[in-house]
C-alpha cells in the first residue's frame, strides 16, 4: 500500500457543501426578489421623471410646448399608461399629440411595473414650462405583486410642472 494520500472531495463532503449552499439560497430568494421589485420600480420611476423633465424643457426650447402621455405603440397618445409613455414637442401648440409632431423620447414600461396616469390624455406643458390646467397631474407606480410595502411611487407634475415624488404603501 502506498501511504500517500488521494487529493480531491469525498462524497459527504460534497453531499454537506451541496446542503449548506441549497439552504443558503432558498433563505437568499425572498430578499432577492424584494430587491429585484424595488429596482424595477426605481428604474421606471427614475425614466418616466426623465421624460416629463425632457417634454418640459423642449416645451420651454421650442416656445410653443411639449408634453407626456400613455402609448402603447409610441406613435400615438392612447392612455395605456402601463404600456409605455410619449414625450412629445408641441409643435401647434394646442396641448396635444397630433399627427406630424415630433415624438423626443418613448419608453417602453416594464411588464412588471403597474402604471396608471392622468384621466386626460396628457401631461401637457406651456411655452414657459408651466402645466397646461390647474389641478395637479399624478402618474403612480407599482411593482404588480407588492403586497403591503411601500414600494408605490407616485409622480405629482404641480400647475408651475414641477415634479415631486412620493414614496407609498402599495393598493
Amino acid at each position: 500500500m502506498s501511504s500517500r494520500r488521494s487529493n480531491g472531495f469525498t462524497l459527504v463532503e460534497l453531499m454537506i457543501a451541496i446542503a449548506v449552499v441549497a439552504i443558503l439560497a432558498a433563505i437568499a430568494y425572498p430578499s432577492f426578489q424584494s430587491v429585484l421589485r424595488s429596482n424595477r420600480l426605481a428604474t421606471t420611476s427614475n425614466e418616466a421623471s426623465g421624460l416629463i423633465a425632457l417634454a418640459r424643457s423642449e416645451a420651454i426650447r421650442n416656445k410653443r410646448g411639449g408634453g407626456v402621455c400613455g402609448s402603447a405603440t409610441g406613435t400615438s397618445c392612447d392612455g395605456s399608461w402601463s404600456k409605455g409613455m410619449l414625450a412629445w414637442s408641441d409643435v401647434s401648440g394646442d396641448g396635444t399629440f397630433t399627427t406630424g409632431e415630433v415624438v423626443l423620447r418613448y419608453m417602453v414600461v416594464n411588464k412588471a411595473v403597474s402604471a396608471s396616469g392622468p384621466d386626460s390624455a396628457a401631461i401637457a406643458f406651456d411655452a414657459r414650462g408651466r402645466r397646461r390646467g390647474a389641478d395637479p397631474q399624478e402618474i403612480a407606480l407599482q411593482p404588480v405583486s407588492c403586497g403591503s410595502r411601500p414600494l408605490r411611487r407616485r409622480l405629482t407634475v404641480n400647475a408651475s410642472g414641477q415634479l415631486s415624488t412620493l414614496k407609498e404603501n402599495c393598493s
